[in-house]
């Protein structure tokens, strides 16, 4: 099973990898792995560590739907491999996000203190 490794509730975090790529992507020209992980964790700062054994599945399986292309680039004799959004990326990571914050939105309907099970 491929898991971020989180400090808080992992499932959570785990349904919206996607999300998080894609909405990455969409903020930079393009990114190779490691640095989708490292912005991750700085931008939570350090509350979310995504794993290579949960980023890279989730790459291969959006490049395969045709939402990432990639890009092989020579750095310092090694060649990297970036991700950038295609077409369909970018409307995807739109309808995503439209669709996590409707899923915010509810829950903290939920959560907030006027919600009460009766």
């Amino acid at each position: 099973m491929y898991v971020c490794s989180i400090m808080r509730p992992t499932n959570l975090y785990k349904g919206s990898l996607n999300t998080i790529i894609l909405k990455l992507l969409s903020t930079h020209d393009k990114m190779y792995g490691y640095e989708i992980t490292q912005k991750v964790k700085a931008i939570t700062k350090g509350e979310l560590h995504i794993t290579e054994g949960a980023l890279y599945p989730s790459l291969h399986k959006l490049e395969a739907e045709g939402l990432l292309e990639v890009e092989f680039v020579k750095v310092n004799n090694r060649t990297r491999k970036y991700y950038r959004l295609t077409e369909q990326g970018t409307k995807e990571t739109m309808r995503k996000l439209e669709a996590l914050e409707n899923y915010i939105k509810t829950m903290r309907a939920l959560v907030s203190p006027k919600f009460r099970l009766e």
